[in-house]
């Protein structure tokens, strides 16, 4: 797969924008649309506690009963590497600090390869890699290097806009697709996040997830061990179009082969401030009657986030913790 070693015409991404990301260095004009550079850039790796309870753990997922930051009792967390730019650049983006702004330092591949084998050692569950697209030939480079010593779950977290030869590049490593399907009108979906062809690409990249992983398997106290989950955001003014995405998860695939996770977190960020209806949190009235909807069409395996998860204290602090 000689894509993923072009850093002069990168094409990783359905973007295929063939920027030259060798001249994406510090300080410099970024090239492309996501900008990154053609080395690794993390912004933060550390244990996580705030995935879905089958990642981080029992009482993990935003346990509205616990003061902020409080850490649930009985779980280690997800070790986690979050990467800096995105290939979608969604303009409510809770993490804009990294994904569009570039926040990060340059790492080796060594040194990735170190990091995963640390949050190992820390006692994760798994091994979470966030927005990790950009990296996707240093990523398998360093998750190759600890072939044999890194003996916990490999969590692929993406926004969903994913080319299939991409994932068929990961998928040796990856035992856990954790994928979002963020939009259904493409209108939306170019507006919110510039690309009106995310929709299709995000359903076949799902779609490729179960058929790489197949239904998902648990170990014995609940923690995933391999399998796909789907994660919808919900957002406010927009209830119509979470009805539609869930209408063809319904229509595309066994509810028994994936896990939804249908989030209510949604809070006002980076530009969506500015932009009615995303200024606002969404409503009871509204989260309600899209987990009504997924009730309605038999997809009641997962997880639907309590509406008290909309904080934004929840987003982990992007220091360079653990880089």
């Amino acid at each position: 797969m000689a894509f993923l070693m072009d850093m002069i015409h990168c094409e990783l991404c359905p973007r295929r924008c063939r920027a030259n990301r060798t001249l994406n260095t510090e300080g410099m004009i970024k090239h492309g649309f996501c900008g990154a550079p053609a080395a690794v850039r993390i912004a933060r790796a550390g244990l996580h506690f705030w995935e879905e309870p089958c990642i981080s753990g029992p009482g993990a997922y935003a346990d509205s009963t616990l003061p902020v930051g409080q850490v649930p009792a009985g779980t280690r967390g997800s070790g986690t590497v979050f990467f800096s730019h995105c290939n979608l650049g969604c303009c409510f983006c809770q993490n804009h600090k990294i994904s569009a702004g570039g926040f990060g330092k340059n790492i080796s591949v060594e040194h990735l390869a170190e990091i995963f084998l640390q949050l190992q050692e820390q006692g994760a569950y798994n091994l979470n890699l966030v927005t990790a697209a950009p990296y996707l030939p240093f990523v398998i480079q360093a998750l190759e290097d600890v072939r044999g010593k890194l003996h916990i779950p490999v969590v692929y977290n993406t926004g969903g806009y994913e080319l299939p030869e991409a994932l068929d590049a990961l998928a040796p490593y990856v035992d856990i697709w954790l994928t979002d399907l963020k939009f259904c009108d493409p209108s939306l979906a170019k507006e919110l996040c510039g690309a009106a062809d995310y929709f299709p690409i995000a359903l076949a990249a799902a779609k490729k997830m179960v058929q790489l992983c197949g239904a998902p398997q648990y170990t014995a106290d609940g923690l995933l061990r391999r399998g796909v989950i789907i994660r919808h955001l919900a957002l406010p003014g927009h209830r119509e179009d979470s009805k539609a995405v869930l209408n063809a998860l319904a229509e595309h695939f066994d509810p028994h082969s994936f896990i939804l996770s249908l989030m209510s977190q949604y809070t006002p960020c980076y530009k969506a401030k500015e932009i009615p209806p995303l200024h606002r949190r969404i409503s009871s009235f509204e989260y309600n009657a899209v987990v009504a909807h997924a009730l309605s069409l038999g997809l009641d395996t997962g997880y639907m986030q309590q509406r008290s998860s909309a904080k934004e204290e929840y987003t982990p602090p992007f220091d360079l913790s653990g880089v």
